[in-house]
């Protein structure tokens, strides 16, 4: 899946998770509700455990939750669990402005929170 694939579905699985913060979920009650592949679903959790945004239980009541707040989730550090290498160049000078350029846009998608997201996504 694609960079921009790997955020949007993250995102979605998230907001899911946001829904109901206590409640721990399973990938595939995840995947049913967002009518996305449950091996999709795991390979979202692998990147939000590794950068820290869920934590995963398992066994018969296992599944993922939040491990912080959705207010405190910005859209910034859910893009970086999901980005990977971006653009890595051999140039240093044009290297070292795209890092600039990343980390300048990672703090403006830092300006949204999970919060927000499930907030709008409760209006529609």
């Amino acid at each position: 899946m694609a960079q921009s694939g790997r955020f949007q579905l993250s995102v979605r699985v998230l907001a899911v998770l946001a829904s109901e913060p206590e409640a721990m979920h399973t990938s595939s009650a995840i995947a049913e509700a967002l009518k996305e592949s449950a091996v999709m679903v795991r390979r979202a959790f692998l990147l939000l455990h590794k950068a820290g945004l869920i934590e995963q239980k398992k066994g018969p009541h296992g599944g993922a939750k939040l491990k912080i707040p959705a207010k405190q989730i910005g859209l910034g550090d859910v893009f970086e669990a999901t980005a990977g290498d971006w653009l890595s160049l051999d140039d240093k000078a044009v290297s070292a402005w795209i890092k600039k350029v990343r980390a300048d846009a990672v703090a403006a998608m830092n300006e949204h929170t999970l919060a927000g997201v499930v907030k709008r996504m409760k209006k529609k």
